[in-house]
């Protein structure tokens, strides 16, 4: 997978992108990711993204003008652009499954001041997204959190597909999980978990999920 990333501060983006998912990403060679600054594409000696909204207002709007001239330079036919903005769809497990499933190159486009020239939501983004009903100051950490999303959905990426299978929002939140010692100052493990039953274990965890759903999140229970 190729991923591009636009944004005025490309530094805060990098400075993820030496550690943890991204690192064993890059070493295994399934992911290519790229930060570019959008100021690159600006031709006034500011190097201007933004300018005040026609009709009047507060604060600025990020303008077409670089966007588009970056899109034109970076896309190619089989590309996909991503917008981060707070009326972007919400990202869910299922919605991060059908991107990694969707396209090869996407470049995602992160949100700024009071957003995007309309425009650019009109013409230019084939998928607008949101990780959640809350500000922020940019789109860099949302950028951020598509891209660990998707990264670790390639597979080989994790060495354990297991995990993955079993994991949060598959089937409902994930049950409770225990590790040594069983007995620490008077909080115990679940015996059933020390039983060695597998197939006891199997229906307790099922259980324990499901109530863990309906008590936490009612809205995607089943």
């Amino acid at each position: 997978m190729k991923i591009d990333v636009l944004t005025i501060f490309p530094e805060q983006i990098k400075t993820f992108l030496t550690e943890g998912l991204f690192r064993i990403a890059f070493e295994k060679g399934l992911v290519e990711i790229k930060v570019h600054n959008l100021r690159d594409w600006t031709d006034d000696v500011h190097k201007s993204v933004d300018d005040t909204p026609f009709g009047g207002g507060a604060g600025m709007v990020m303008k077409i003008e670089p966007i588009f001239k970056a899109l034109r330079e970076l896309k190619k036919k089989e590309t996909k652009v991503v917008i981060t903005t707070p009326r972007g769809e919400k990202l869910t497990q299922q919605k991060l499954k059908s991107l990694s499933n969707n396209c090869d190159h996407y470049i995602i486009l992160c949100g700024h001041y009071e957003g995007f020239d309309e425009r650019i939501h009109e013409f230019l983004a084939d998928y607008e997204i949101s990780i959640g009903d809350f500000v922020l100051s940019g789109g860099e950490l949302p950028a951020l959190v598509i891209m660990d999303g998707l990264i670790r959905l390639i597979p080989g990426v994790l060495g354990n597909q297991e995990s993955l299978a079993e994991e949060s929002f598959e089937e409902g939140l994930e049950y409770p999980q225990y590790t040594r010692p069983a007995d620490f100052e008077g909080m115990k493990v679940p015996e059933i978990l020390l039983s060695g039953h597998d197939e006891n274990i199997k229906k307790w965890r099922k259980k324990k999920s499901e109530e863990i759903t309906r008590k936490r999140r009612p809205d995607i229970a089943k």
